[in-house]
């Protein structure tokens, strides 16, 4: 299966393409050099092989390159930063690291 991570700006949302088929997508928010993921779904067809966290990471990845700070109010983004916090918690606004971190 071809997997393709891509920004969409006029839609404000990453997408996943499986094969070419949009799989699902991950909307977020622009404001002043942070990006705010709010939401993450991967359509039904497509559940189960990975694709979510594929699209995180791709997401994750972009907004990297792009010096973004990143605001996870999304569970699943969030969830995904909590379970690779090496390569993604520095990204991550200060005041919400230390919940993904599992630190209090």
């Amino acid at each position: 299966m071809a997997v393709e991570v891509r920004d969409n700006p006029d839609e404000a949302r990453y997408e996943i393409r499986a094969d070419g088929e949009l799989a699902g997508f991950a909307r977020y928010r622009l404001d002043d050099g942070q990006i705010t993921f709010f939401h993450t779904e991967i359509h039904p067809e497509h559940e189960g092989v990975g694709l979510g966290g594929q699209l995180a990471r791709g997401a994750l990845e972009d907004a990297r390159a792009r010096g973004l700070t990143v605001v996870p109010v999304c569970p699943f983004i969030a969830d995904y930063i909590a379970h690779h916090p090496d390569e993604y918690l520095d990204m991550v606004v200060p005041e919400m690291r230390a919940r993904l971190s599992g630190e209090s």
